[in-house]
């Protein structure tokens, strides 16, 4: 599992982690792989999904997430598990911010140091790309309650706090994986599929009748920022919802953008993140059972939808990371393996002959 870095990058990305253009505030990493995962997977044995991810995606791992195993290993519980001096519990209507921490919180941080023993016991000595995955801040304070019943997301001090306390335990996570495996140079994904809601006023209130207002794009852009600056690693945000702000999310400082290739349709979004040297990891099989095609019919999409966004055919497999389209977790495990596989597969088809 030793990643070679490939000698062929544009010329506006030559050196990539060393050094920052002029107009980025993140590095990107030495070395993109050519296929990674979203997060998470189908199971509830970590050991058994890291081995899995290390074997069908040797040259760009990344930290699974299990939330079979029940409350705590989901989404919002496994970040809210990362977050320093703020504390929640479970709720028969979802996760609430409490004045201390209980046994949800308790569990949901020993499934998560599970995870990481996993990491170190299957991959210790690897060297490259290792990603992490954590909820973004609009979609952690969309799936947070305060102690009153309403969404975090509505209260401008309440999504301070959890953004502060936020990029703090992302840190401590990234250290103690960097320690685990010092070879690995970890690249940190922010998951905010609540984003597009967030910005139209789609995100329903606590009863369920109405709709939460609208957060301003210039709003979501600046606290995303802020985060996106004081994380220690280079951030790719994550958004396989139909109208991710791909936009928004490269001008908050992504160093890649992660999507489902289905459905982005906003092209010039595209080309301009690709212009920036903005890595894209694009989602091309579905994360729940479905018929594959074969890996070359897969490249050869690609390849088409490359030539439709207007850049050289040599600069595709150097800017792109083939990834499924969202998370594993409600695939069966013969799917999730075959849909890593494939993804892997596809993406040699991609290097110039």
């Amino acid at each position: 599992m030793t990643v070679t870095p490939p000698t062929d990058l544009p010329d506006d990305r030559s050196a990539p982690g060393s050094e920052l253009d002029e107009n980025d505030r993140r590095p990107v990493p030495l070395s993109w792989g050519p296929a990674s995962g979203v997060g998470s997977l189908p199971g509830t044995d970590p050991v058994e999904a890291m081995r899995l991810v290390a074997g069908e995606l040797p040259d760009f791992p990344h930290l699974p997430e299990l939330p079979g195993r029940g409350a705590g290993a989901d989404m919002i519980g496994r970040t809210a598990a990362l977050l320093v001096d703020l504390y929640v519990d479970l709720t028969p209507a979802g996760w609430r911010l409490v004045s201390r921490p209980g046994a949800d919180l308790r569990r949901a941080r020993e499934m998560l140091a599970r995870d990481v023993d996993a990491l170190f016991e299957v991959a210790e000595r690897y060297t490259g790309p290792l990603k992490l995955q954590v909820a973004g801040p609009w979609t952690l304070a969309a799936g947070l309650e305060r102690t009153r019943g309403d969404r975090a997301v509505v209260d401008p001090g309440a999504r301070r706090d959890l953004a502060q306390s936020l990029v703090e335990g992302i840190a401590a996570h990234v250290a103690d994986v960097s320690a685990r495996v010092p070879g690995a140079q970890v690249v940190v994904q922010l998951d905010e599929p609540s984003v597009p809601a967030v910005l139209i006023g789609g995100l329903p209130t606590a009863s369920g009748f109405g709709k939460l207002p609208a957060v301003e794009s210039h709003v979501v852009e600046e606290q995303l920022t802020a985060l996106v600056d004081r994380v220690p690693a280079p951030v790719v945000v994550h958004c396989c919802a139909q109208r991710a702000p791909l936009d928004l999310f490269r001008a908050a400082g992504a160093a890649g953008l992660s999507f489902d290739l289905g459905t982005v349709q906003d092209l010039d979004a595209v080309g301009t993140a690709v212009e920036a040297g903005t890595h894209l990891l694009v989602g091309v099989v579905p994360g729940t059972d479905a018929t594959l095609p074969s890996p070359k019919a897969t490249a050869s999409r690609l390849g088409g939808w490359w030539r439709e966004l207007g850049f050289p055919a040599e600069q595709l497999h150097t800017a792109v990371t083939l990834t499924p389209a969202c998370g594993l977790a409600g695939a069966s495990p013969a799917h999730a393996r075959a849909a890593m596989a494939h993804v892997r597969e596809a993406a040699r088809y991609l290097l110039p002959e």
